[in-house]
């Protein structure tokens, strides 16, 4: 408000008026830059999250020793049992390579329940054909950038060869199966419409030679409450068992996008202070052009 009067009233000295408006217009872009730039990348960590969320659960459980889950059921019941648990579906998890002709591709197969899977991945609820998978039917669904890739459409037949193999006479032989894609769906983040393959989990159990399912995924409430549930849930499971949250699954894009985030926040904070700086120099030159006044004020009897 100083500077602002000072600057509009007739002034003996027009380069103070000068620099006040420039000190305060420095302020108001550096603030203006500060809200922009941090709004924008609160915004792309959003978006990409969002996609992320959208194919995988907020919370995984299963074994430290990659044993099957054989009682889900009642794993699942645990879970739901905190409020801030809105959905719960078993899983198997595996990798694989998925062939077409000559084409080949590897890929993270997920074995899910249709009925219990759109609970836990926002995906999984608009995927296309995520109903026609059933036990025994050996059909899939990839990813629309895997389905690019191999060109394959909905109805052809592919091949998935899985990490280990049987032994024969002849040697250690690769385990494969024909597939048929029931559908192709869109989870608009790269690494899985890139390499993810959905099918029915009883089917991924068979394949893969599970032994049943490899654990259960959760849904929350609030995804901000992932790290409370895993510390709520930890105990009452035991120590035999492993819980991971949404913010361990890309540990290193999350951390780089923070990274990225406090240096933004310095650089653009130091605009603001360079501005600063300009304003309190501005205040000096004033208080030092109203000394003559002062004293005249304090001859006449005011005041200190």
């Amino acid at each position: 408000t100083t500077l602002f009067r000072s600057g509009r009233a007739g002034r003996r000295n027009g380069f103070i008026s000068f620099i006040s408006g420039v000190s305060m217009i420095g302020i108001a872009l550096g603030v203006a830059a500060l809200i922009v730039v941090l709004s924008v990348m609160n915004g792309f960590q959003r978006e990409v999250r969002d996609a992320m969320l959208s194919a995988i659960a907020h919370i995984e459980i299963n074994r430290y020793d990659q044993a099957p889950a054989q009682d889900w059921q009642a794993l699942a019941e645990l879970a739901r049992r905190d409020a801030r648990v809105t959905g719960a579906a078993p899983y198997v998890a595996s990798q694989a390579l998925l062939a077409r002709g000559e084409a080949m591709r590897g890929v993270m197969v997920r074995g899910v329940d249709p009925a219990l899977e759109p609970q836990v991945t926002p995906m999984a609820a608009r995927a296309q054909g995520l109903q026609d998978l059933a036990p025994r039917s050996w059909r899939v669904l990839v990813g629309q950038e895997l389905a690019r890739q191999l060109g394959v459409q909905v109805g052809d037949s592919v091949t998935l060869l899985a990490p280990g193999g049987n032994t024969t006479p002849a040697g250690l032989v690769p385990r494969t199966r024909g597939f048929t894609v029931a559908g192709i769906f869109q989870a608009g983040h790269y690494e899985y419409d890139a390499g993810l393959v959905l099918m029915h989990a009883q089917d991924a159990a068979l394949f893969f030679k599970t032994g049943g399912m490899s654990g259960v995924q959760l849904r929350l409430a609030d995804l901000h409450q992932a790290r409370a549930v895993t510390a709520a849930l930890l105990p009452q499971l035991g120590a035999d068992w492993r819980i991971a949250d949404w913010t361990r699954a890309n540990p290193t894009w999350f951390a780089a996008v923070q990274v990225e985030k406090r240096m933004m926040f310095i650089i653009l904070t130091l605009i603001v202070a360079v501005a600063a700086f300009n304003l309190v120099s501005t205040l000096v030159m004033v208080v030092t052009d109203k000394q003559s006044d002062i004293a005249i004020l304090r001859t006449l009897g005011a005041t200190p």
